[in-house]
């Protein structure tokens, strides 16, 4: 087992027994959604020509609970895919400015994410807890992650690093998301982030 999956282990065992909670006040383990929004173009193509990636869920039982077997196939999926595929930008695959497709061994962000996606759903996780999501880099850029909605908060897989997140302590901003309810619609995210810290410090 390599050390980033052992420190991976760990911070599970961390976020199970509280260590690694908020204060009650702070930020919800859970991303806030506010409604609708539009699909992102590469994604609503992408449903075009994959429309089983884009089906409905039908109803949404809640996130998915967060077993140790569970948190050790979301670090090994990630890690793997990170791997196994080289960064590279549509322009220089397709010739294009944008295009979403699973990846063999080349791929931009949104590449990871739906291998990543593919990979869970094959291992069990429900299409409802598996979420691509679209954020902005501190410098402005987009880029896009997957979510993984659990009982004990929404973690990241980002082909920028191995280390399993939850979405408050990356440092990217959260646009829109997959819908939980369906695959092939989108909804808008509330990050919060800087109100709910500001109430605490000033608490």
């Amino acid at each position: 087992m390599t050390t980033s999956k052992i420190l991976g282990i760990g911070i599970l065992t961390a976020v199970l027994t509280g260590v690694y909670a908020l204060p009650a006040a702070a930020i919800p383990a859970n991303m806030r959604i506010i409604g609708k929004t539009n699909p992102p173009i590469g994604h609503y193509e992408f449903c075009k020509s994959n429309p089983r990636e884009c089906t409905r869920n039908g109803s949404d039982p809640g996130p998915a609970i967060l077993t140790e077997a569970a948190w050790k196939a979301m670090l090994e999926v990630n890690y793997d895919v990170n791997a196994a595929i080289h960064p590279s930008t549509d322009q220089e695959i397709y010739g294009v400015e944008e295009r979403w497709a699973f990846p063999t061994n080349v791929g931009d962000c949104e590449d990871y994410a739906l291998l990543k996606r593919q990979k869970l759903i094959k291992l069990g996780f429900s299409p409802a807890d598996l979420l691509v999501t679209v954020v902005l880099q501190p410098n402005g850029e987009g880029h896009a992650v997957l979510t993984v909605r659990t009982d004990h908060g929404d973690f990241i897989l980002d082909n920028m690093r191995n280390k399993v997140l939850l979405w408050h302590d990356t440092e990217y901003t959260y646009l829109k998301r997959q819908s939980s309810s369906d695959s092939g619609a989108w909804v808008k995210i509330q990050d919060g982030r800087a109100t709910a810290v500001g109430s605490v410090k000033s608490n």
